[in-house]
This record gives C-alpha cells, sequence and structure tokens, in this order.
C-alpha cells in the first residue's frame, strides 16, 4: 500500500486532530457571543485580544504574521499563535496563511525556549498541517519535532503537541521515513508516559504500521519486554485496541510482500521477537476470551498469524 493515499481521506482524517485542538479553545473561551463573523480592519495587536474564535479576513491574517515576525514580548507573541492556531482550523485559512509566507514564521517559534510559545506554535502547525501541500513546508521541522518530544518534559504539554502534529504529518506515507531512526525512541515515550501520551504515541506508530515500507523498521526497532504488559486483559481499551491494530498492520504488510515473519533477520531484544515469541502468543490466546467484543474481534485478525 505504498505510496501517498486517497487525498480525500487524508483530509477527513487529518482535520479530526485539528478540530479537537479548535474545540478545546473554544471552550476554554465560554460560550460565544453570536455567530462566527469576519472582523473589520483593525490593527495588529488587536487582532489577538478579543473573541479568538473570529475569522479573520486575508488582510487581517498578513497584520497578524507580520505582528508574529517582528514582537519580541512573550505575552503578544503568544495570544498572535492562539489566534493564528485557531484560524488555522479553517481549510480557506490553512492555503492563505501558507501563500503569506506563514508557515515559516510559525515554525521559527517553535525554537522559542517559552515552552507555553512553543506548545502554541506546535499546535498551530498542528492545524496547517491537515493541509498536505502545507506539509511539503512542515516537513523541515520534523527532525526537531522529533528532538523536543523525546528531550523534553515527559506527559507535558508541549510533548502531546509535537506528537500530534507528528502523528498528522505521518498520516500518508510521504513523510514517514523521516521518523525511521526515532522508532526506538517513540517506543520507550509509549512505555513511560500515562495514558494520554500512551494513546498519541500509538495513533502515530499506527500511521507507521500501516504502510510496508516502515514494516523493517517497526520490527527492528530495540523494544523493552514490558511492551508486552500492553497485551494484558485489564489495559485500556483505547490503548489496547491500538497495539492490537499495531501488530495486525504488520501482518498485513509483511503478507502483502511476501515474507514470513518466522524468517525475517531481526536483532535480539527488537520487536520482532516480542510480537512473534512463546509470550505474546499466550498474551493473544487469552485475549480471545476478552470481555469486550470489539478487543475479541479484533485479537481473531492477529491469532491466526501465529
Amino acid at each position: 500500500m505504498g505510496g501517498a493515499r486517497d487525498a480525500g481521506w487524508v483530509a477527513a482524517g487529518l482535520v479530526l486532530g485539528a478540530g479537537a485542538c479548535f474545540c478545546i479553545y473554544l471552550l476554554t473561551r465560554g460560550p460565544r457571543r453570536g455567530g462566527r463573523r469576519l472582523r473589520p480592519s483593525r490593527s495588529a495587536e488587536d487582532l489577538t485580544n478579543g473573541s479568538y474564535d473570529d475569522v479573520l479576513t486575508t488582510e487581517q491574517l498578513q497584520k497578524l504574521l507580520y505582528l508574529l515576525e517582528s514582537t519580541e514580548d512573550p505575552v503578544i507573541t503568544e495570544k498572535a499563535l492562539v489566534t493564528l492556531g485557531n484560524n488555522a482550523a479553517f481549510s480557506a485559512n490553512q492555503a492563505i496563511i501558507r501563500e503569506l509566507g506563514g508557515i515559516p514564521i510559525v515554525g521559527n517559534k517553535i525554537n522559542n525556549p517559552n515552552y507555553s510559545i512553543k506548545e502554541k506554535a506546535l499546535n498551530a502547525l498542528n492545524n496547517l498541517s491537515v493541509n498536505v501541500e502545507n506539509q511539503i513546508k512542515i516537513k523541515i521541522y520534523i527532525n526537531q519535532v522529533c528532538e523536543d518530544v523525546f528531550s523534553g518534559p515527559l506527559n507535558s504539554a508541549v510533548q502531546l503537541a509535537g506528537l500530534r502534529l507528528l502523528t498528522n504529518m505521518t498520516v500518508t506515507n510521504d513523510h514517514q521515513h523521516m521518523l525511521n531512526s526515532y522508532i526506538s525512541d517513540f517506543f520507550q515515550v509509549l512505555l513511560t508516559g500515562n495514558g494520554n501520551t500512551k494513546v498519541q504515541v500509538l495513533k502515530l506508530l499506527v500511521n507507521l504500521s500501516e504502510n510496508p515500507a516502515m514494516t523493517k523498521g517497526l520490527l527492528s526497532a530495540q523494544v523493552d519486554s514490558s511492551f508486552l504488559s500492553l497485551y494484558d486483559g485489564h489495559v485500556a481499551k483505547e490503548i489496547l485496541l491500538r497495539v492490537l491494530t499495531l501488530f495486525h498492520n504488520i501482518n498485513n504488510c509483511l503478507k502483502m510482500d511476501g515474507q514470513l515473519a518466522t524468517q525475517a533477520p531481526f536483532p535480539k531484544g527488537s520487536l520482532f521477537f516480542l510480537l512473534y515469541g512463546e509470550e505474546c502468543a499466550q498474551k493473544m490466546k487469552a485475549l480471545a476470551y476478552h470481555h469486550d467484543v470489539e478487543v475479541k474481534e479484533k485479537v481473531v485478525t492477529v491469532i491466526p498469524k501465529f
């Protein structure tokens, strides 16, 4: 299934993440006064005040980008990023912001030592990444975002924002290869993070597992044996279903490539040895009797591969 996936499907999948981020902002603002509206012309700093959920015109977006590029005030920078990020949740503005040269202006802010500014910049890039053309410009930040995810505080807002952006950037196969050298690190974050972090890392890994070109990198990754604890029956359903989907996708990719997992040369301590070992086989058999119907149905798609 190599190559870019259907563009329509991509947009539908990606917009969920952007919409969720946008809705969080709306909820924190409380009830809106009236419907969405276009603002009249205002000064650049005025655009960062008031109702952040208003839709800005092209002229106002240009003013906002100029302000974001020129100010050194952290408060104004953060407000500008929030406003810009909310406007980037609308598909028309995603293209406009790109055409105005806004992506590098926002992207440069992820270098900011202020963690709140870094988070808001990542959130804005996340919404902008819903647009496939924008991803071409955003991909230059992938390595830095990965480094921030692994070096920053575990379970922090910055780490989650970075993971959300990387998840959006891996919905298609186009840029997944850029994460090859980080796969073991993602598994480490998966195993040490809290529930929210685990879910977000698994969303990313599931994206990678759908691409046969990434199968070898996934199975070669050095993964701690505690990974198998995620296949226990008491694990939260949203996590358990995703680790089962990860396994199911890897099996499918091996089948599509005409490979037998048992014949593939992978190093000891790798994901391959965990997934295709006796301990995991026993866990799959136990999960076949899980109380949840969805879990049992997903297990059935994995067990025949043993």
